[in-house]
Parts: C-alpha cells; sequence; structure tokens
C-alpha cells in the first residue's frame, strides 16, 4: 500500500520565507544604512488591517514590512512583477498581482478574503512609484476595499528610499525612515458610495502626507524648495 504524501502548495513555503527574508533584511539595513523605525507600537496585533505608504523605490515593501515587523504583509503587487523565472520571488513572499490601472476584480475579491481571514495586506494608493520623490494622488481603490470589509488603514511613510535608485549610495550609509501612524477605523459598508470613498481617499492620503517630512510632501503641500533628491547635507531632504 502506497503512503500518499500531502500535495505541496505555494502557501507552504509563504510564511518561513517571508520571515526569514524579513528578518536577515532588518539586520542588512541595521549594516548597510542608517535605518530608523518610529511608531511601530501603533501596529494592531490582531484583526484584518489595511498597510498604506507612499511609494519611492521597488524595495519600499520588504522594507515596510520590516519595519511593521510585528505582522505579515500580503503586498499587492503589479502582474509584471509575476512573469517566470523570477515571478517565483513575490509569489514565495506572499504577494498577489493585480493590473493596476483598471478594476481588477480578482485582485479585489483576494484583498478582501485576506481582510475578511484577519491577514493584512499591503497597498500603495498611489498605484505607481513617484518618480519626482513627492507623494502623489491616490487611486480609490484602497478606500474602497477599507469600507468593504470594514478593516482599519494603516497609514506608513517611508523615506530615503528613492536614493537607491543609484546603488553606489550605500557607500555612504544614507538614511532610511519608516514611520507608523495611528490606524485609522473603517465603519463598513455593504455598498459604499462614491462620496464616502473619496472622504476616506482623502484621509489616507493626508494621514500619510503628515508622517511625511516637507521635502517628500509635494509643491503644492508646503514642499517648496528642492525635491527629495537634492539635499542639504549628506542624507537628509532639505526641510
Amino acid at each position: 500500500m502506497r503512503l500518499k504524501l500531502p500535495k505541496l502548495r505555494w502557501e507552504t513555503f509563504v510564511p518561513p520565507f517571508y520571515w526569514a527574508c524579513t528578518y536577515l533584511l532588518r539586520g542588512a539595513l541595521w549594516l548597510v544604512v542608517r535605518w530608523e523605525v518610529r511608531g511601530r507600537e501603533h501596529v494592531p496585533m490582531e484583526g484584518g488591517l489595511i498597510v498604506v505608504s507612499n511609494h519611492l523605490n521597488n524595495a519600499d515593501p520588504p522594507i515596510v514590512g520590516a519595519g511593521v515587523a510585528k505582522r505579515r504583509i500580503r503586498w499587492m503587487a503589479k502582474v509584471e512583477l509575476f512573469r517566470y523565472p523570477f515571478g517565483v520571488i513575490p509569489r514565495l513572499w506572499g504577494a498577489f498581482p493585480v493590473r493596476r490601472f483598471e478594476a481588477d476584480l480578482g485582485a479585489m475579491l483576494t484583498a478582501e478574503r485576506i481582510l475578511r481571514q484577519g491577514g493584512v495586506l499591503g497597498m500603495f494608493p498611489e498605484g505607481t512609484r513617484s518618480k519626482t520623490g513627492y507623494f502623489g494622488t491616490l487611486h480609490p481603490g484602497t478606500a474602497l476595499i477599507a469600507l468593504r470589509t470594514g478593516a482599519p488603514v494603516l497609514p506608513c511613510a517611508v523615506t530615503g528610499t528613492e536614493k537607491l535608485r543609484n546603488p553606489l549610495v550605500l557607500l555612504r550609509r544614507p538614511r532610511f525612515t519608516v514611520t507608523i501612524g495611528e490606524p485609522i477605523r473603517v465603519e463598513a459598508v455593504k455598498r459604499p458610495t462614491e462620496e464616502q470613498v473619496s472622504a476616506l481617499t482623502e484621509r489616507i492620503a493626508e494621514a500619510i502626507r503628515s508622517l511625511l517630512p516637507p521635502g517628500y510632501r509635494g509643491p503644492y503641500t508646503g514642499g517648496e524648495g528642492s525635491a527629495p533628491g537634492e539635499t542639504d547635507g549628506p542624507d537628509h531632504p532639505r526641510e
């Protein structure tokens, strides 16, 4: 009689791979850059949660995840990242694909399922990396998911990672920060209206913006002067 071995799935390897990468990254950040995390006490320890942040570099998801640290984040990532062979990495890390700038019902349902099961969803509401370093306009998808599930939204702000576009900057030990704000509590709505989605989108934008230094907020929100890549000193954005 042959013994049937359990069928292995991607999900079997995701948690150990995620936590191994996260703790290795935290160690590397302490060694290679000047890394600071603020507000980790604001991270709820249980229940569905949406982590949102500004977006400066492809390295932002693992860096924000290392900053949050206490909970495993399932990131919604652009579908282009899931092409083989390199697409194995985001799958092992627990990310799932989304077709950006269109109504991707499958990604929306996956996101809602994660939250209803008490998991943590990670999103960049700007939809893409900022080319200037300034915080941009948000898409309404994050607010819609939050309203449909009633999951709180945890605003975060990452700074300094835009410098990774030039890997040689690591020789200067640049300063990276992850700032975590207080959760935005959301009441579940079965059929959110356009006004409700718009109002929550603006609340999320203001919460992220308030965590950013002035030099990252954009020319119309107090970030006058230089762009984040220009500095007064070796590492600090001009404020």
